[in-house]
This record gives structure tokens, C-alpha cells and sequence, in this order.
């Protein structure tokens, strides 16, 4: 019996008859040889159709395919060094199971709005198609990651009544008789966690109604929460170091054929996996600016182009360290031996992609946590639960948030968020 395979198993089927199950992007013939290009949701390769190897009637069903149309093919794989994949099959028979209509994309540049708009056939394509299985290798990677140290996935609501960050850029619903928000952040759940397990961390969809239309934001987007009890700063730095080398190191290992379909430049790619990432200090980073001419003062916040320019100094991510406490949420702890900056830092990656990971310690001591609040302009009421943290059994703890469309759009070299996530919520796109 002929074994059904993907794709993907055509290299341990070299010299093999198989069977697959393919649907069809492209075709081009020359007489008596037709090329048949394919994919499976696993890879795409080429099937080699010659007439004298079928019958007329399977050669004339091959001639009336149409883009996307479904069938499973019989044939024998061989390598091909032309192409990506490095492998073709050349097929022996050919069962139709579905044909198409005019397939809306072509094999032709389409402007970005009319693929958004088809955004549920334009993930077929090769592009989208790598990006995602980036995206599901970065997945993966993080469970290993995360559980290899020591951490157990913790998941936090998505419906809460107050703002983790104080913000009014809400999206706001009515819950029953009373005012709820979709979560911005899983944060203070994920110190709950900490608080009964050690570390912890969420994962899941996270929303933010800024009215912001640049390529780094989405109103809707993943965040990697993690949290650690019993933990200062400087030892948190060193899990995200970890983490994000371990990330892209996964990346470079198991997707160089996803990659090479990006023409990304893995060189670019491997100083982030090696680690030794440079910390920052804001002032430093000020000064740098400043050296730079730039309109910049201390006491500002980074702008995406201030971002861009200091990760453009570096060949792998770098920390910026040690903010104003102007310009960041109240949980943070003040630095000791200077109260006017929090125990806090951004990660920034290279090659001018600018902020991916936000993290600092938080402010352990009930008092001064609740001074916090109050100074922000907070309702103390929504926060008694977070206060509890602290007047039972409070210990020193960090942790940090990955905003994971912003790390694959780096890794992937790409120009916007809109192609990180399957389907992008925007200020202007709520469909499909």
C-alpha cells in the first residue's frame, strides 16, 4: 500500500511512490510536461506531470485545475536543488476532489487593503504561510522555555473592572448592570500566581483602544506575562535574556526553510541568540540621543523613532534600564538610591524594531503601594484585592510582558504588525 505523506516527509520518501493530499497554487505547461506547484499546509514543492506517464484523460483533468483547486496525487519523490524545499514529485496519477472558481488572488501584486480583505484565503500564500509557522515555533518555544524553568502557565481573565496601567484607552462593554473592560494586560493576576506558585506565566489575547494607525501597534494582540515571586530586577533581566535567545535560537534551528521563503538574513538573526545583551541606563540612553541632536530631554518618554535609533546601535537586543517614574504605571518600585526612576526596563531589538519586552520590579510594601495608586488617580476600591498581595505574606518579585507580535515581526523581518497575527484588528479593521 502507498504510504500517504505531507510534504514536509518528502525528504524520508526520496526514490518512494506516495500518496498526498495537495491543493494547487500555480501551473505552467510546455506540451507533453506540465508543472504542477503545491502545497499541503506543511511546505510547498513542485509535482512534474509528464503525458506519457498518464492517462489522456488524467492529463486533460490536470490541464482544467484552478488555483486552490484540492486533489490527492500518486508519484515518486526526487530532490530538486532549484528549489527552496529541495525536493518535487513526479506524479504518476491524479484524483480530483475539488475544483475551484477564479481564485480572488492571483500569482500578482495585490495591494495590502484587498489582502486584508481576503485575509482568510491570503494565509494559503507562502509569505503568511511562513510567518505563521514562526509564530507556531515561538509558541512552542515559549511552553519549553517556560516550563524548563520552572514556571507553570497561569491564565488571567480577559473581562476586568479596572486598568492595570490607569489608562483610559479602554474598550469598554456593559457587564450586565455594571461597567466592564477587555483585559490590556494579565499583569496583576500574574502576580497573583507568583504569590501562590513561585512563577508563573500568561499567555493570551490582550486589547488596547489607542487610536494609533503605525505599523507597531494592533488594538488586539498577544502578550507573554511571566512573573516571579522571591525575585529582583537584575534576576529578571537575565530570564528575558534567556528567554529571547532561546526564542530566536529555535527560530534559526527548526524554520530556515520559512526563513528562506522571507529572505530573511539569519546572520542578522544569531547575535540575539547568543545572549550578552547590552543594559542601558535611561540616562545613558538620554545622552546618547542628546550626542545625536535630537530634540530629546530628560523626563521624555521614547518615541518609535528614539527606539529605532538606539537599537540601531547594538547587533542584538538591548535593555534600557531605570525610567522616570513620571512616565511609567504606579506597581513599579522606586530605585532606591534614586527615587525619581523605577526598577524597570525595556528591551529593544536590533535592526531599529524598537521596544519588545517591558518589565520591572514591583513595589512590594503595602504602604507605599498604596500611596502609589492614590497618586495616579486610581479608585483605591478596585485595587483592595491587588493590596491583599502585599498585607499577606509579601516578598520582593519582578516580571515582565513580551508583546509576541512585536517579537515576531522582528524575527521575521517584517513591516508591520498586520502580518505577525492571523487576523489583525486595527483602528480600521474589524473584518474578516
Amino acid at each position: 500500500m502507498t504510504d500517504l505523506i505531507s510534504i514536509k516527509q518528502a525528504p524520508e520518501y526520496v526514490g518512494k511512490e506516495v500518496r498526498m493530499h495537495v491543493w494547487l497554487t500555480d501551473k505552467r505547461s510546455s506540451g507533453k510536461i506540465m508543472f504542477l506547484q503545491l502545497r499541503d499546509g506543511t511546505a510547498f514543492f513542485q509535482g512534474v506531470l509528464l503525458k506519457k506517464d498518464v492517462s489522456e484523460e488524467k492529463f486533460d483533468l490536470a490541464k482544467s485545475l484552478r488555483q486552490e483547486a484540492s486533489f490527492y496525487i500518486t508519484g515518486v519523490i526526487n530532490e530538486d536543488e532549484r528549489s527552496h524545499f529541495g525536493y518535487e514529485i513526479k506524479i504518476s496519477d491524479l484524483e480530483l476532489v475539488s475544483n475551484t472558481e477564479d481564485y480572488p488572488i492571483g500569482n500578482k501584486e495585490h495591494g495590502i487593503d484587498f489582502l486584508l480583505d481576503h485575509r482568510h484565503l491570503w494565509l494559503r500564500s507562502r509569505r503568511p504561510f511562513a510567518i505563521m509557522q514562526i509564530r507556531n515555533e515561538m509558541i512552542n518555544a515559549t511552553y519549553d522555555f517556560f516550563k524548563k524553568e520552572g514556571f507553570i502557565k497561569f491564565d488571567a481573565p480577559i473581562l476586568m473592572n479596572s486598568a492595570p496601567e490607569g489608562t483610559t484607552e479602554l474598550f469598554h462593554i456593559e457587564y450586565f448592570d455594571n461597567d466592564a473592560y477587555l483585559s490590556q494586560s494579565g499583569q496583576l493576576y500574574a502576580e497573583v500566581g507568583a504569590e501562590a506558585f513561585g512563577k508563573v506565566f500568561t499567555f493570551g489575547p490582550t486589547f488596547r483602544a489607542e487610536k494609533s494607525k503605525t505599523r507597531r501597534h494592533l488594538t488586539e494582540f498577544w502578550m507573554i506575562e511571566p512573573e516571579m515571586a522571591w525575585t529582583h530586577q537584575d534576576e529578571s533581566l537575565d530570564v528575558q535574556e534567556r528567554y529571547i535567545s532561546y526564542l530566536v535560537k529555535r527560530v534559526i534551528e527548526n524554520c530556515e526553510y520559512e526563513l528562506n521563503i522571507l529572505g530573511r538574513d539569519v546572520e542578522k538573526l544569531r547575535p540575539a541568540a547568543e545572549g550578552n545583551y547590552t543594559r542601558l541606563k535611561y540616562d545613558d540612553a538620554v545622552k546618547m540621543l542628546q550626542d545625536a541632536g535630537r530634540d530629546f530631554k530628560w523626563g521624555d518618554d521614547f518615541g518609535a523613532p528614539d527606539e529605532a535609533y538606539i537599537s540601531e546601535q547594538y547587533d542584538r537586543p538591548v535593555f534600557i534600564m531605570n525610567y522616570p517614574t513620571s512616565i511609567k504605571p504606579f506597581y513599579m518600585k522606586k530605585d532606591p538610591e534614586n527615587p525619581k526612576e523605577y526598577l524597570c526596563a525595556d528591551l529593544l531589538a536590533p535592526e531599529g524594531y524598537g521596544e519588545i519586552v517591558g518589565g520591572s520590579e514591583r513595589e512590594e510594601n503595602f504602604d507605599v503601594l498604596k500611596a502609589q495608586i492614590e497618586e495616579a488617580g486610581l479608585n483605591l476600591d478596585n485595587y483592595e484585592w491587588y493590596l491583599d498581595l502585599r498585607r499577606y505574606g509579601s516578598v520582593p518579585h519582578s516580571g515582565f510582558g513580551l508583546g509576541f507580535e512585536r517579537a515576531i515581526t522582528w524575527i521575521c523581518h517584517l513591516d508591520h504588525l498586520r502580518e505577525a497575527i492571523p487576523f489583525p484588528r486595527m483602528i480600521n479593521r474589524m473584518e474578516p
